[in-house]
């Protein structure tokens, strides 16, 4: 049973840290410099923690940490899994099962992202009001453990409004440009084709990405409030006329994680 596993992988990590956030951070790609401002820090690498998976994405590492983020205890996954790597959806949102238990109430998740609006542009950071899955899977198929949650989990407010407006008012108090739109989830590793964008466009889709909607439906039917902020690395394909690649992904998280970071620790501050 899944909760036999969480409760072993817990057990390990009780015999490095009896520290009990209830705030947690997933990074991205590219946004690596983040765990590096925590203080105090205990590091546990995922390969040491009873079925957590490595994340081999470019740009992620796989390390859980704890730590205080300006004088908070926080949770941080520096690095996750993905769908495209060939884990399944319970494996890469296997984490998030093990930090709910922990006794995390709220999560923070980050990614990078390629922007469907043309009026975004590379460096920009929007926070996520809603999503769409276009990953053709849900973490939640599959026998349903009371444990965890109910069978079906209402998703009406994943991004917790509550959250979110902790997050505009820190926004606005360090001048920083926060916009807000839907998250559209696809499986990758190849990016999409002009005509998926159209379609997305289409939609209502505002930025799409290979992660984040698997972890938070998760959290969701953990009783986790989630908060969700994307930066947007590049413009889908089709938007403008030239190739994508991953390192413009990583170039483009880099260059923009000065302010990332600074939004993010006056988050953790506030919440």
């Amino acid at each position: 049973m899944l909760i036999n596993k969480v409760s072993e992988s817990i057990a390990h990590i009780r015999t490095v840290t009896d520290r009990t956030p209830e705030l947690a951070l997933v990074l991205g790609s590219g946004l690596a410099p983040i765990a590096e401002k925590l203080e105090n820090k205990v590091i546990l690498p995922y390969e040491d923690i009873p079925h957590f998976q490595m994340s081999n994405a470019p740009g992620h590492k796989s390390r859980l940490i704890f730590g205080d983020l300006n004088g908070v205890s926080i949770l941080c996954m520096q690095g996750r899994q993905h769908y495209y790597e060939g884990y399944t959806m319970q494996e890469l949102t296997y984490p998030v099962r093990v930090m709910a238990k922990l006794g995390i109430k709220k999560l923070i998740l980050t990614n990078a992202c390629g922007g469907l609006d043309p009026a975004m542009v590379p460096g920009d950071l929007m926070l996520i009001t809603d999503h769409i899955n276009f990953m053709g899977d849900n973490p939640l198929i599959g026998a349903n453990e009371e444990d965890f949650g109910e069978r079906f989990p209402d998703m009406t407010q994943v991004y917790h409004p509550e959250l979110r407006a902790i997050a505009e008012k820190a926004a606005d108090d360090l001048d920083i440009e926060l916009k807000q739109g839907i998250y559209i989830s696809y499986s990758g590793p190849s990016f999409e084709t002009p005509a998926e964008i159209r379609m997305m466009q289409n939609w209502g889709g505002h930025v799409v990405g290979m992660s984040t909607v698997p972890e938070a439906i998760v959290a969701a039917h953990s009783g986790v409030k989630v908060l969700g902020i994307s930066c947007i690395t590049n413009l889908a394909a089709g938007i403008l006329d030239q190739p994508l690649s991953s390192d413009e992904v990583l170039v483009a998280a880099g260059e923009a994680s000065g302010k990332f970071v600074n939004l993010l620790t006056e988050i953790v501050t506030r919440l």
